[in-house]
């Protein structure tokens, strides 16, 4: 079982490998009579493109209010048969997650702090009023999938098997209220890095003409909502020349918030760190809190708070700000080297990767790859 107690935003050993329960065998083995070849496998993931190429199988769950979770398997991966009227093509109601299973030098295979993903999953399931999938199920899927795709997990430098679970209502029926169907599934792709030059920085357009969500709303959540928001100033941003969009304060529209689908941290020259607090409006992400006691372990004071638009500008004219940089799980760390807006357009420091954000992103990426130790208990085991 996961720990009492246990989100998103634990800093301390999460779980040990070796006392953990889950329902990984009772996916029943439902195995593709039309696998790939191992020739063909291996050409598609000797250069993963990121999300496009996906693997021979995907673990399912179904749910009703009747009978509740049940019908466990790691099914052929293909289309799904939903009804015109299955209520996630009309209102919406879903979620997804994403995580990553790496392939460590001795050819083991672990993933990194899945319960977190496991607790934030079930937060955005009480959000968007589904039916919360039990964390031994969301892991338990994860190990089934693994176990009979394990040849899917890439090797190579910078590589990894993104793991995409999610849920959505899958019951026929038109009216405005919550789903008796759900169904839950877990898909899996080999990854290369998300930006396919490789890491280097980025430009971020600032929209002050479009929110990404606001208060009461579904920010917080992992929900599709929420990025097809952002697709259209993303749009914008790329009109603009610029890689991605921030979105600021629905309330205010004066305060940093996140990106269409990362947090923001700013690097200030005297060495502290900014991000913007969790206000309800934005993701509570796993990246983000691993970072944040990164940082702190190097002794940096990191404070979670507002983070001015205007206070940026200026910090950035005036060279207090060193360095800004965004995270989250598909990207890790991605630095930031152009701010622009309708108003301004400014260069962070000299436009180059920082050394506080260099470091952090080895630090991390060293944990989930296994070249350096995990005193929190973040990696684990699953092959």
């Amino acid at each position: 079982m996961a720990p009492r107690g246990a989100s998103v935003r634990d800093e301390g050993n999460e779980m040990s490998t070796t006392a953990r329960e889950t329902t990984a065998d009772a996916f029943e083995r439902r195995l593709s009579t039309t696998p790939r070849s191992a020739q063909e496998r291996d050409a598609l993931i000797a250069q993963p493109a990121f999300g496009t190429v996906f693997t021979d199988h995907m673990a399912r769950v179904s749910w009703s209010a009747d009978g509740g979770w049940g019908d466990r398997r790691v099914e052929p991966y293909g289309p799904l048969l939903l009804d015109p009227a299955a209520a996630v093509l009309h209102y919406g109601q879903e979620i997804f997650e994403g995580l990553k299973a790496y392939k460590h030098a001795d050819g083991s295979v672990w993933t990194f702090r899945p319960w977190a993903n496991a607790a934030r999953f079930a937060q955005s399931a009480r959000r968007l009023a589904l039916p919360e999938l039990p964390a031994e199920d969301f892991l338990g899927s994860i190990e089934a999938l693994v176990a009979v795709d394990l040849d899917w997990v890439p090797g190579a430098d910078e590589t990894s098997l993104y793991l995409r679970p999610f849920m959505f209502a899958s019951e026929a029926f038109l009216g405005v209220r919550p789903a008796r169907g759900v169904d839950y599934l877990l898909i899996a792709s080999p990854v290369g890095p998300y930006f396919a030059g490789g890491v280097k920085p980025v430009s971020i357009w600032v929209s002050q003409d479009y929110n990404r969500s606001g208060p009461g709303g579904t920010g917080a959540a992992k929900c599709g909502g929420n990025y097809a928001a952002s697709l259209l100033p993303q749009q914008e941003a790329y009109a603009r020349g610029c890689e991605q969009v921030c979105f600021l304060d629905a309330a205010t529209g004066t305060q940093l918030e996140e990106l269409g689908g990362m947090n923001v941290f700013v690097v200030h020259a005297d060495g502290h760190v900014e991000t913007p607090a969790l206000t309800g409006s934005i993701l509570e992400g796993v990246t983000r809190s691993s970072i944040i006691t990164l940082l702190r372990e190097e002794g940096r004071d990191v404070v979670e708070g507002t983070v001015r638009l205007d206070d940026l500008r200026a910090g950035l004219s005036a060279g207090s700000v060193a360095e800004v940089f965004a995270c989250g799980t598909a990207a890790v760390v991605t630095p930031i080297g152009r701010l622009a807006g309708t108003e301004f357009d400014l260069t962070v420091a000299d436009g180059a990767t920082g050394p506080v954000t260099a470091a952090v992103r080895s630090r991390l990426t060293d944990i989930q790859y296994g070249r350096a130790d995990d005193p929190h208990g973040w990696m684990y085991h699953l092959a």
